[in-house]
């Protein structure tokens, strides 16, 4: 008896790790299943004809944990990993992402404006980036696609007038020449007290100009980042937060930087605006200000519009600025040649004078192609549009109300097939090119400033901003590696772009850049 008992108690362990290894694989089995069925799940199409799927390794989750965690890179490698498709599908929870990585289709995007949209999005959008009360969200909601004679909502009139400031024209060309003798001053005001060499963090000190320049054009002098220099160190920490709070989750804690430097920034524009400061302001700013008023904008809902106004004019031309006189000091055959050609922009006594009227694209071509070609590599943005009705795209894709649509200017830029195979690498003699009989690319390929109805109204006078920044940095400065000793060689080196954001503006870099930079002859450039 006591030997069965022995026997019994001893097996005891086997039967009971039998038992558990078979809950085990029942467990595993049911989960395997469980996995198979809903990646089988996120395959199913909603209409036979809606663009192919690209299933992910975690089931409709998946590309938005990319998207949060590799940012804009996510879709970029996903989109050149599938050049085969000029549109696929990302299943998404109870919602669809269509990508298009095809000019021509990107095209047919913007021609579908009544039901591919980006106007339903903003109110939601703007909400969450400047911080917007549920009443003024309401407001911006109302007549956002009016038809022809139908009344004009805030957001429809705001959009009429800055295309009427912004597109060519006298009032454009006042603006930029504005623009650029303010950005002369700042230039010329530094040169002056700069004595001896002196070490900077390019972008830092790329921005300064920018910032500075940018708010005392369209605001005047009585701007609050000339009246509390704080602000500018904010109104930058908005910027690097701005992926966070458009999240939307808890911006106070999970954005604290960021909203704490859009919080600042709002207040203070609240206060210039209740003193009437904008009376002193650009044309273009007391305008927009009269067309909040119409519509019923508070104070503090007009504040946070401005500011909204001034990101849209720093950001895009500071990154493109900075990676234009990056680009060009880092090569000194490019140096030379973007000298040589702003040469016959110098006019007057002393040769100090940049005319603005010879600094165009056609009478200096290679500094256009610089900075078209920094665009055109620093531009992993996005064009969304919701699809407001079914649609069909260009008679063959069937798009479901309710998804989003978004055009993928990243994979686009770093197309091979459209840009060559060099497309990865900086070379501005591609744009030299394009219109000399070479390689010939879509209108919809460059992707930097959008496209359709979204397109940038600004873009002309971001344009003329940053060659006549660039040039008198270029004519002004002389730019050399902060430690020659230290790097791939003696010269510059241009750091890699910090792709794994959010692309809502021009990328920066991924690491601080310092160069040292001195004075060229004593001389500052002037404006005219």
């Amino acid at each position: 008896m006591r030997a069965m008992m022995w026997v019994s108690f001893e097996s005891l362990p086997s039967a009971l790790s039998l038992r558990l290894d078979s809950r085990l694989a029942t467990a595993v089995a049911v989960v395997s299943a469980l996995y198979l069925f809903i990646y089988r799940l996120q395959t199913v199409k909603n209409h036979p004809h809606e663009p192919p799927i690209v299933a992910s390794k975690i089931p409709f989750v998946g590309p938005l944990l990319g998207m949060v965690l590799e940012g804009g890179r996510y879709v970029k490698i996903v989109g050149l990993h599938h050049r085969d498709k000029t549109i696929f599908t990302l299943p998404v929870p109870r919602s669809r992402i269509y990508v298009v990585t095809d000019p021509a289709l990107a095209a047919a995007v913007q021609r579908a404006s009544k039901t591919l949209s980006f106007t339903p999005l903003v109110p939601d959008l703007t909400k969450r980036v400047i911080g917007l009360d549920l009443d003024t969200v309401a407001l911006l909601r109302q007549n956002l696609d009016p038809e022809p004679g139908e009344p004009h909502g805030f957001l429809a009139d705001m959009h009429d007038m800055v295309y009427a400031y912004l597109g060519p024209g006298a009032p454009l060309t006042a603006l930029s020449l504005g623009a650029a003798r303010e950005l002369g001053r700042q230039v010329a005001a530094h040169a002056a007290q700069l004595q001896q060499p002196q070490t900077v963090n390019l972008l830092a000190w790329v921005r300064r100009f920018v910032t500075l320049g940018t708010a005392q054009f369209l605001y005047g002098p009585h701007n609050p980042l000339t009246l509390h220099p704080h602000l500018e160190q904010a109104f930058w920490d908005f910027d690097c937060g701005l992926g966070r709070l458009l999240l939307g989750v808890a911006p106070a804690l999970t954005a604290r930087a960021a909203y704490r430097g859009r919080e600042s920034l709002a207040s203070a524009f609240e206060e210039y605006l209740s003193a009437g400061c904008h009376d002193r302001a650009a044309p273009i700013v007391q305008r927009r200000v009269d067309i909040a008023h119409q519509h019923g904008l508070s104070v503090a809902a007009t504040a946070r519009s401005e500011l909204s106004f001034l990101f849209a004019g720093i950001v895009n031309t500071a990154m493109t600025t900075f990676w234009a006189v990056l680009q060009i000091f880092a090569r000194p055959a490019l140096l030379a040649a973007v000298r040589a050609e702003l040469a016959p922009a110098l006019v007057g006594d002393g040769m100090c004078q940049l005319s603005m009227d010879a600094l165009n694209s056609a009478a200096c071509p290679t500094l256009d192609a610089v900075v078209r070609e920094c665009l055109r590599v620093g531009s992993d943005n996005y064009s969304t549009r919701l699809v407001k009705s079914d649609t069909v795209l260009a008679g063959q894709w069937h798009l479901t109300a309710g998804a989003v649509v978004q055009i993928a200017g990243g994979v686009i830029h770093a197309d091979a097939g459209i840009w060559g195979a060099d497309a990865d690498v900086f070379n501005p003699a591609r744009f030299l090119k394009l219109g000399e009989g070479g390689r010939k690319v879509h209108p919809a390929a460059f992707r930097a400033f959008g496209g359709g109805k979204t397109l940038c109204p600004g873009r002309h006078f971001a344009m003329h901003e940053i060659r006549a920044l660039v040039a008198m940095v270029v004519l002004t400065f002389d730019l050399e590696a902060a430690d020659p000793g230290a790097g791939s060689g003696p010269g510059i080196t241009v750091p890699l772009k910090e792709d794994r954001v959010l692309p809502v503006h021009i990328l920066e870099p991924r690491t601080d850049l310092y160069v040292r930079i001195t004075v060229r002859d004593g001389r500052s450039i002037l404006v005219v």
